[in-house]
């Protein structure tokens, strides 16, 4: 197994992507504490998930409640004595995302899960990594976090690309302490985010867009790799998204 006795966090793992991050990151031998906001999605993922549910562990929360974040680290590194992986990949959007009709409200409520979330969780467990010389934190953003786009809006765009600047900076300054950070950037994923658009896309549309699994593939691919190495940037898209 290529993840035998790690531990690692996962947020937004009721569904999408981090469902699917956290039952291959169990099928490889993690222990996986799977965190969202709604503890019957996680509870039912794990059910779901057969025999490696066994290393699946919900914690229900809000990301963007630091207090709440800083008590999850702390009771993760108490029960199982470390987090060797993060995965950063809670998020929302909204469906009235143009600048037209954005409102501040939804804009700080995008930002505070997706980026401040993010920072949140990075922030507690830094000083768990350093210690031991040894982490990788998994931010997952969007095609959105490389180019402005309308279709995601400034909101969601807007905190992509702040999460992208806390993914290098974070490589930067910590690799030297042994902590990798890697910054995945999907294109069009069918996930429940999806729902949110203005216009949701149909049956067809979503068999031919990246499934979880396949960024879940991604996030093991860095996961996995020996600590000397390390993937800063990688991006993912369905074969039929123009991407250059």
């Amino acid at each position: 197994m290529k993840l035998e006795n790690k531990i690692a966090l996962v947020t937004g793992a009721g569904s999408g992507i981090g469902r699917a991050v956290a039952e291959t990151f169990a099928q490889e031998g993690a222990h996986v504490v799977s965190v969202g906001r709604t503890r019957q999605k996680l509870d039912t993922a794990k059910q779901e998930a057969g025999e490696p549910g066994a290393r699946i562990h919900p914690r229900a929360l809000d990301v963007s409640d630091h207090t709440a974040a800083k008590a999850l680290v702390a009771s993760t590194v108490a029960q199982y004595g470390a987090i060797d992986i993060l995965v950063n990949n809670a998020g929302v959007n909204v469906p009235r995302r143009a600048l037209s009709e954005l409102s501040t409200d939804d804009f700080d409520k995008v930002v505070q899960v997706n980026l401040n979330g993010a920072f949140y969780l990075v922030h507690e467990v830094l000083p768990i990594m350093r210690k031991r010389r040894d982490g990788v934190i998994i931010n997952v953003s969007s095609i959105a976090g490389v180019r402005g786009s309308k279709l995601a809006g400034a909101a969601y765009a807007a905190s992509k690309f702040g999460m992208a600047g806390l993914s290098k900076t974070l490589g930067l300054e910590e690799g030297e302490n042994g902590i990798r950070s890697c910054l995945i950037y999907p294109g069009e994923v069918n996930t429940p985010i999806l729902d949110s658009r203005p216009v949701v896309p149909d049956a067809d549309q979503r068999a031919r867009m990246l499934q979880p699994e396949d960024v879940a593939q991604a996030a093991l691919l860095v996961a996995a790799l020996h600590p000397r190495a390390t993937i800063p940037e990688l991006v993912i898209s369905p074969t039929i998204q123009k991407f250059s």
